[in-house]
This record gives structure tokens, C-alpha cells and sequence, in this order.
């Protein structure tokens, strides 16, 4: 049976415990078998553990890592090939601080002008990734999250900025990544900004790419294990500070 951690915490207005209920469910409809945590020192104290994991799903807005947590993550994923899977600021604006933890996931929020409740719509970018095929363009009003991203990523979905006449408005109108996948080491990594609330994810196109994307970040596992691929490949720098 696959197994996934959920590690929920951190700032309590992204409703990390509804998300956290939402995603549990989801994933053991999916066979997995799921544990969930309030507490990211599982993450340093059960490495032998995590490192058999096939997903670990971050949920945890802002707050502190600590050097030995963000290096068990680290070489989860890029070591031993965890999966890597999650949504807004619960792992991209995790962790401010850690560049490792940003290098890992992709990419890092810095601004949501407007707010909750701005309208706007989520573009589903035409590529051969199976992850959006069939699914069309929607509409949102929650958050638009303005990040900044690794070049690496292969996006999966934009939105349009400006909506808001901030300040951001005088470069004219630019597409700003929604959904993404790259990879680390051995891992994959698959991150959603939509889910500012647990309602987000109502809408059957947001919840359909977060579940097609946590299955898919699950799937590097069992390619780690089949291959038996080498766990020293690749050098793990966070080692180095």
C-alpha cells in the first residue's frame, strides 16, 4: 500500500485542518494509506520513515524550519524520490526563510493584491502533460497569487495580471503560473496556488488537478524503486551549511 504524511500547521487562515480532512480523505479513496501530523519534527526524528514514504504533502503557511527538518525533506525527495505535493501558501509560502525549502518546491508567493475574494480565472495551459488534460479554463475568487518561480518548473497553469490597479500594474498585463511540476533528485514536485480556503477546492477543476497531481508526485516512488535507482546520485548541498 503507497503511504503519504500530511504535515499541517502553521498560520491558521489557510485552514490547514479542513485542508488537511479534504486531502486525507481524497488520497485514502486512492488507496493510500495516510498519516497526518501537527508537529514538522516527525520530519527530523522518523527519517527512516519518511524516506519510504511515496508523498509527503506539506500544508503549513509561514512559520520556522529547522536546519535538520529542511535537510530530511530535502533528501527525502531528491534522495530517495518522496513525492512532493502541495497548495498556496502551505507549501509555497512556507518557511520563508529556507532558500532550500523555496529551491525544492519551485518557487515562492510574494503578493496576492486584491486579496481573498478577487475574481479571476485560472488559464490551463495546452501541453502533453496528462495532469490537465480535459480539463478547461475556470474561474476563481479567492486569492491570485503573484510568485516568483524557479525557471525550471514546466507550468501547467497561468492567470492574468493586473486585475488589481497595484502597483505591479505599470508592466502591463503578464501570466503569472498557477500549477507546476519539476523535479528534485530523484523526487517530483507538483504545487497548485489555489487554496486560500478548503472551499476552494468545491470546485471540481481545482480539486481534479490537486488530486491528479499528488497521484502523479506519488508515482516517482514506485520509478525509484523499480529502476532501484542510486540514492547517492545526487549531492545533497544543504549538507554544506
Amino acid at each position: 500500500m503507497k503511504k503519504a504524511w500530511i504535515i499541517q500547521g502553521g498560520w491558521e487562515g489557510h485552514e490547514p485542518d479542513l485542508v488537511s480532512k479534504r486531502f486525507e480523505g481524497l488520497l485514502r479513496g486512492e488507496g493510500f494509506e495516510v498519516q497526518v501530523f501537527d508537529d514538522l519534527q516527525v520530519l527530523a526524528d522518523r527519517r527512516d520513515e519518511l524516506n519510504e514514504l511515496d508523498l509527503l504533502v506539506p500544508l503549513w503557511t509561514m512559520g520556522e524550519i529547522t536546519h535538520d527538518q529542511s535537510v530530511a525533506a530535502a533528501e527525502a525527495v531528491g534522495k530517495y524520490g518522496v513525492g512532493l505535493a502541495g497548495c498556496h501558501g502551505g507549501m509555497c509560502d512556507a518557511f520563508r526563510n529556507d532558500t532550500e525549502w523555496q529551491f525544492m518546491t519551485g518557487g515562492q508567493w510574494v503578493s496576492h493584491p486584491g486579496g481573498d475574494g478577487t475574481p479571476y480565472r485560472v488559464n490551463i495551459r495546452r501541453c502533453s502533460s496528462p495532469l490537465v488534460e480535459g480539463i478547461n479554463d475556470f474561474d476563481v475568487s479567492s486569492e491570485q497569487y503573484y510568485v516568483h518561480i524557479d525557471p525550471a518548473v514546466e507550468v501547467l497553469a497561468t492567470t492574468r495580471y493586473p486585475i488589481v490597479n497595484y502597483y505591479h500594474a505599470a508592466n502591463g498585463e503578464v501570466d503569472v503560473p498557477v500549477a507546476w511540476t519539476k523535479r528534485w533528485g530523484h523526487g517530483r514536485v507538483y504545487y497548485n496556488s489555489l487554496g486560500h480556503h478548503n472551499d476552494v477546492f468545491d470546485i471540481p477543476e481545482a480539486i481534479e488537478m490537486m488530486r491528479r497531481g499528488m497521484l502523479w508526485a506519488a508515482e516517482g516512488k514506485q520509478i525509484f524503486r523499480d529502476l532501484e535507482l542510486d540514492p547517492e546520485q545526487y549531492t545533497n548541498t544543504a549538507k554544506m551549511y
